[in-house]
């Protein structure tokens, strides 16, 4: 309507029409633009992650003058500083830190046991839990008055340092100690997926009556270890937790520093929960290679795959990985959308599905008695059935609905212990 009163004020003025036309168009269209992008109330603006451990100000003042013990590896870092480095500027008082797999700077490789040693750096005492130790002892707890854990994870059942992280909370339990958790994202927290564990399956890669993919930060996983009583004679640790800012489990997170040597991309991250299963077959699943969990292949595949790669010895990532120096044929995974993999919420089931059926020894498939390399199909996909069914040619969506309703019973059950979104 004042479009229209305003073109026949100007229409009395004696301007050409196709001139009125123009102005008014021009200049209605810049109105509309410039309400188009006003700011939205209801729309929040876009904010950065802040890690708990980059929160110093919400922690420093419950370490102040206490013994501390710190759980760390390479992934523990205010900023780009590592934790226990920024700490021992700040005045305070670390007197052991705790390594997991990989060590505590992370220049283990995987599998590999730790041995307790001296920080080059700081000169504190390192005690390895990836070794003949896997839970701290109560002299090592005897001249700590709170414990700090602070470890990257990537949110899957087969991960170890959940495992780890129930052998601290059992400690601080045990010897009435508190444990400060400095929570970090999940990259893979928008999945929640695959079978539950069979606790008949309870091994060193799976602990925990949850599926492949929990969808859980650290924090949220420790509160859920309390919750479900499952630490040993019914034992509860104390928790403080320090949670992630502007953090929901839907958000994509880079991760900054590569968890663990195997995992050195955010690609390879991302695939990890489907490409993991691959370590229970005699596949290379890129062991060997700079891009580990993304490339599968063996040299019994040749003339099935186009693509192909040769795993070689690599210090510090795999010193004698499977079918080496071997050239073997099978799938990149490396220009996969991850995209898609969020969207559909799921495990990939597809790819192990293809290479079995273009696998022409069947029976060696699953056979890890032929590789050096320890895990199998069973213990990694926590269910007794998974192998049968690859090996009788069911469907992704047959599988899949073997794990209700144990499925839903967990997403129900994680419910009570989100700290997000």
């Amino acid at each position: 309507m004042l479009y229209w009163h305003c073109y026949r004020y100007l229409l009395m003025r004696k301007y050409p029409k196709r001139l009125l036309l123009f102005v008014l168009t021009l200049t209605f269209s810049f109105f509309a633009l410039a309400k188009s992008i006003e700011p939205n109330e209801n729309h929040a603006p876009d904010v950065s992650i802040v890690t708990g451990a980059d929160q110093t100000e919400a922690y420093l003042s419950l370490l102040k003058n206490k013994r501390v013990g710190v759980l760390a590896n390479m992934t523990t870092i205010i900023g780009k500083k590592h934790l226990v480095d920024s700490l021992t500027a700040s005045g305070i008082n670390i007197v052991k830190v705790f390594g997991p797999e990989h060590g505590f700077r992370g220049n283990a490789s995987n599998g590999t046991a730790v041995g307790d040693e001296k920080d080059p750096a700081t000169g504190i005492r390192i005690i390895s839990l990836y070794g003949k130790k896997k839970k701290p002892s109560a002299l090592d707890m005897s001249d700590i008055d709170i414990m700090i854990f602070d470890i990257q994870d990537v949110g899957c059942r087969f991960y170890t340092y959940i495992n780890v992280l129930k052998e601290v909370m059992d400690a601080c339990a045990e010897h009435d100690k508190e444990l400060l958790i400095l929570d970090r994202p999940n990259p893979n927290g928008y999945l929640v997926d695959g079978p539950v564990l069979d606790m008949r399956l309870k091994s060193g890669i799976g602990q925990f009556p949850v599926p492949i993919a929990h969808g859980m930060t650290i924090g949220e996983f420790a509160q859920m270890i309390n919750g479900e009583r499952w630490l040993p004679d019914n034992r509860e640790c104390r928790l403080k937790i320090i949670p992630v800012k502007n953090y929901n489990h839907d958000m994509e997170y880079t991760l900054p520093i590569p968890p663990s040597p195997n995992l050195n991309t955010q690609q390879s991250i991302m695939l990890y929960p489907s490409t993991c299963l691959f370590e229970g077959t005699y596949l290379n699943h890129g062991r060997g290679t700079q891009f580990p969990f993304t490339i599968i292949g063996s040299p019994l595949l040749k003339g099935k795959f186009a693509f192909s790669f040769t795993p070689v010895s690599i210090p510090g990532m795999s010193e004698s990985p499977l079918f080496m120096n071997e050239v073997c044929y099978g799938l990149d995974l490396r220009g996969i959308d991850v995209n898609e993999l969020r969207k559909s919420r799921q495990i990939n089931l597809e790819w192990l599905i293809t290479l079995y059926k273009a696998y022409p020894e069947k029976d060696k498939f699953f056979d890890r008695t032929l590789s050096k390399q320890m895990g199998s199909i069973d213990f990694l996909s926590g269910d007794y059935e998974f192998r049968e069914q690859i090996l009788a040619g069911k469907s992704a969506d047959d599988i899949r609905s073997g794990w209700e309703p144990a499925l839903s019973n967990y997403k129900q059950m994680r419910k009570k212990y989100l700290l997000y979104p």
